[in-house]
């Protein structure tokens, strides 16, 4: 499997905090979820084109471990792999970072589905694409 990472940078937005000025727990998984589109972007994939044909990536599993919060408008970089890859499962890995600081480590588990909610295999031309 590639080791290749993609790097996204984003900025905290106001909206995203809680009441004491921190990035919300919820939220770090919506950046998760653009680090795993910009890494396929970056790749010449595209999710649109995905769901257009019946193929989904649904999470079926989760793990985020917290170590620094992040606060209203930090500038964030968040770095994301792919670490593993199966005939019907896409595993990533993602460090969110501020500056020097790690602010965060999760890992998740996709399942490609079509539309009914069945699993089935990744097909070839993405799995190509996918270990860049």
């Amino acid at each position: 499997m590639s080791t290749q990472q993609h790097e996204t940078t984003m900025r905290v937005r106001y909206s995203e905090t809680d009441a004491m000025g921190f990035l919300h727990h919820a939220n770090y998984l919506d950046y998760f979820e653009v680090g795993r589109t910009e890494l396929y972007r970056a790749r010449g994939g595209d999710y649109r084109e995905l769901e257009a044909s019946g193929m989904f990536f649904v999470v079926v599993k989760l793990a985020c471990q917290y170590k620094i919060p992040a606060r209203y408008d930090d500038l964030l970089n968040l770095r994301t792999r792919v670490s593993r890859l199966t005939p019907a499962k896409l595993e990533h890995e993602y460090e969110l970072w501020r500056g020097d600081e790690l602010l965060a480590t999760a890992q998740t588990v996709l399942a490609c589905v079509n539309r009914q909610g069945k699993v089935q295999r990744i097909p070839l031309a993405v799995t190509e694409r996918v270990e860049g």
